[in-house]
């Protein structure tokens, strides 16, 4: 495994993609949480999105919640936005960095956000402006990458011409979302392949979902290709509203688990981030999915 990246960049979406999904919960539940998750090492959380509180209902508190949040100055903050109005809430409450997302399947934009593809490009050209005038950065995500769940296989090419346009609009990076857990190793392999080859410097995420439990596989076929920014959530919380069958993101223990094992360097403090996943649990009033949580990590002994 000398091949692979010494240390990789994570992204906690726990707060923000894992919580959209679960009914409402108290807005200082939602700061004890990222708070917690601030103290754990990871450089980075998605912290809020600014949807339409119809949309989301359980995102209705962004700003109360972002308001209330203790900084750190270690962690980088965003936000999820899925237009330009959010962008504009998102920058007014004061985030810096902010991700927008575009479905690369035309039905899946229209279930998301009642746009197609191609309106939501248009609308995507003028929030990035309207970001970097405010001294903000904007990473565009790419959702169904791999696959939709109603139009089934989406091209590669397609993928690449929506992230072609994101860049060319003057995308700060790209993310592609495996939304309902239809990537396999092949699959990430060959998009991300394809995407290196056409798009070499971009700065690209990858954002995987554990439906059909390919989850940590996908991560190392991208490690193994160079890839060094990943999204997970704590406990494995996470779905998506407009994506029938979708369970949670790759849970973030787990993942910092495997790699650190592997001698990449995640910067973690992996009991750190158990610690907010019983917190997690706690939030939600139900078991999650992580596996590290409930056995343990492999260093852990059992006693005779």
């Amino acid at each position: 495994m000398s091949d692979l990246p010494e240390r990789i960049s994570l992204r906690e979406v726990g707060p923000r993609d894992g919580l959209q999904n679960e009914a409402p919960v108290p807005t200082t539940s939602k700061v004890a949480l990222i708070d917690a998750l601030s103290r754990t090492g990871v450089g980075r959380i998605e912290a809020v999105s600014f949807v339409h509180p119809k949309a989301i209902p359980s995102m209705a508190d962004a700003a109360e919640v972002w308001a209330a949040v203790a900084k750190s100055s270690e962690v980088r903050y965003s936000a999820l936005v899925p237009n330009l109005r959010g962008a504009q809430r998102a920058l007014a409450a004061g985030f810096k960095e902010i991700e927008v997302v575009v479905s690369a399947s035309d039905t899946h934009n229209l279930k998301n956000v009642n746009r197609t593809t191609e309106q939501s490009l248009d609308d995507i050209a003028e929030l990035l402006a309207t970001a970097h005038a405010a001294g903000a950065t904007c990473q565009v995500i790419v959702s169904t990458a791999f696959g939709c769940p109603y139009e089934g296989d989406v091209p590669v090419e397609r993928v690449l011409a929506v992230a072609g346009r994101a860049l060319a609009d003057g995308a700060d990076g790209l993310s592609y979302g495996d939304t309902t857990g239809m990537a396999t190793p092949s699959r990430v392999t060959a998009l991300v392949g394809e995407t290196r080859m056409r798009f070499p410097v971009a700065d690209l995420n990858l954002h995987f979902h554990n439906t059909r439990g390919t989850g940590l596989a996908n991560v190392l076929a991208a490690l193994q290709l160079g890839v060094t920014d990943y999204d997970a959530s704590v406990g494995g919380l996470g779905g998506c509203p407009y994506a029938p069958g979708a369970t949670g993101n790759v849970c973030t223990e787990d993942l910092v688990h495997m790699v650190e094992d592997m001698g990449v360097d995640t910067g973690v403090d992996l009991e750190a981030m158990l610690e907010a996943a019983r917190e997690a649990e706690r939030l939600v009033g139900r078991t999650l999915p992580s596996q590290v949580l409930r056995a343990g990590p492999r260093t852990k002994l059992t006693p005779l």
